[in-house]
C-alpha cells in the first residue's frame, strides 16, 4: 500500500507494545514529549489491533495526523516471511503484524524489537547520548538486548541483532547445569530464565519454596534476610557474567539498563567489580547506567524509528 511522505513539521508518533501495557506517545521533531496515552494490553490479537488504532487516533486528535509511525514490541519480523516471530506475547507469533497494522491504521509502519527501541532512545538523547557503541538491556518480566552504533540500530542480517536474552548463561557452574529451566522459546537455560525479574523470582522459589515478587525479594535482602541476600548475590553474579560475555564481543562505551530490575540501585554499585572478573582485559571502565527515560524509553525509540537510515 503506498503512503504519503511525512511533512517535516509533524510529530513523531511511537507505539510501545508491552506484555502488560500498550503506550502511544507523540514527540516533537526535537524529541520533546508532547503527549502519551496508555492502556492494558488485550489478551487477543484482534483486540490488540483495535487498541493500537484507538490510542493512535486519540493521540493524533490532540496533536496532528501523521502518515507513518514506529512500533516497538516483543520479537522481530522475519526477513524471509514478513511474519512476527520470537514473541513472548504468543498471539503475535506467525502474524503479519506490520501489514495488519498498516491496514488498520492506514499508515506506514516500521517495527523493531522493544530492546532495540530502548537502545535507540538512550543512544540518541538518553543516558548514553554521545557514546559510539551502546548496549541496552531490558531486565524485567523478560530479558532482551539492543545495540546502537553512532545512533543507528544494529538489527543484523536476520533481524536478531542484540537478542542476548536467548543465549545461555556463560561460565555455567555445576549446580546451574542441574537447575537450568526450560524457556518459552523451546531452549533450556536461556539468560531470560536466570537474569530477568522473573528469573530472580524463579530462583528464590526453587531455593526457599516461597513465591515472592522481585520487589519483595529485594526488600527482604535489604533487611538482611539470609535467603533473600543469597538469591540477590546469585543474581548479581549471573548478570555480571552475562554482561561480560557481551563486553568481550562488542566492548560498548555504555551499557544501559531498563526494565523493572534496572530500578535496583545496588546493581550500579556492585556490578562493575563483578563484571571485571570475566572481562578479557586488565581494565573495564565503561559506564553502566540506568535508562534516562525509564519505562517510556521504548516508546521514544519507537517514535524515532523513521529517523533511522535504511
Amino acid at each position: 500500500m503506498p503512503f504519503e511522505p511525512e511533512p517535516k513539521d509533524r510529530p513523531l508518533i511511537g507505539v510501545d507494545f508491552g506484555g502488560t501495557k500498550i503506550e502511544v506517545a507523540a514527540l516533537d521533531t526535537q524529541g520533546v514529549p508532547i503527549l502519551r496515552r496508555r492502556r492494558a494490553t488485550p489478551t487477543d490479537y484482534a483486540s490488540a489491533l483495535v487498541a493500537i488504532r484507538e490510542l493512535v487516533t486519540e493521540v493524533e486528535s490532540q496533536t496532528a495526523a501523521v502518515h507513518q509511525i514506529g512500533v516497538g514490541g516483543p520479537g522481530s519480523i522475519s526477513p524471509r516471511t514478513g511474519l512476527l516471530r520470537n514473541s513472548n506475547t504468543l498471539y503475535l507469533n506467525g502474524r503479519s503484524f506490520v501489514r495488519d497494522l498498516e491496514q488498520v491504521l492506514g499508515k506506514a509502519v516500521r517495527y523493531s524489537n522493544d530492546a532495540n527501541c530502548l537502545a535507540l532512545s538512550e543512544a540518541v538523547d538518553g543516558a548514553a547520548a554521545g557514546a559510539r557503541v551502546v548496549f541496552a538491556v531490558i531486565i524485567g518480566t523478560g530479558c532482551g538486548g539492543g545495540i546502537a552504533v553512532d545512533g543507528q540500530l544494529i538489527e543484523g542480517a536476520n533481524g536478531i541483532g542484540g537478542e542476548w536474552g536467548h543465549n545461555p548463561l556463560p561460565w555455567l557452574q555445576e549446580a546451574e547445569l542441574r537447575e537450568s529451566a526450560s524457556c518459552w522459546c523451546g531452549q533450556r537455560g536461556c539468560l531470560e530464565t536466570w537474569i530477568s525479574g522473573s528469573g530472580l523470582q524463579r530462583d528464590f522459589l526453587a531455593t526457599t519454596g516461597a513465591a515472592l515478587t522481585g520487589e519483595e525479594i529485594m526488600a527482604a535482602a535489604r533487611r538482611g534476610e539470609l535467603a533473600a541476600v543469597a538469591a540477590f548475590e546469585r543474581y548479581l553474579d549471573r548478570l555480571a557474567r552475562a554482561l561480560a560475555s557481551v563486553i568481550n564481543l562488542i566492548d560498548p562505551q555504555v551499557i544501559v539498563l531498563g526494565g523493572g530490575m534496572s530500578n535496583v540501585d545496588e546493581l550500579y554499585e556492585r556490578l562493575p567489580k563483578l563484571i571485571l572478573r570475566h572481562v578479557f582485559s586488565d581494565v573495564w571502565d565503561s559506564k553502566l547506567v540506568r535508562a534516562k527515560w525509564g519505562d517510556s524509553s521504548g516508546v521514544r525509540g519507537a517514535a524515532r524509528l523513521w529517523q533511522q537510515s535504511t
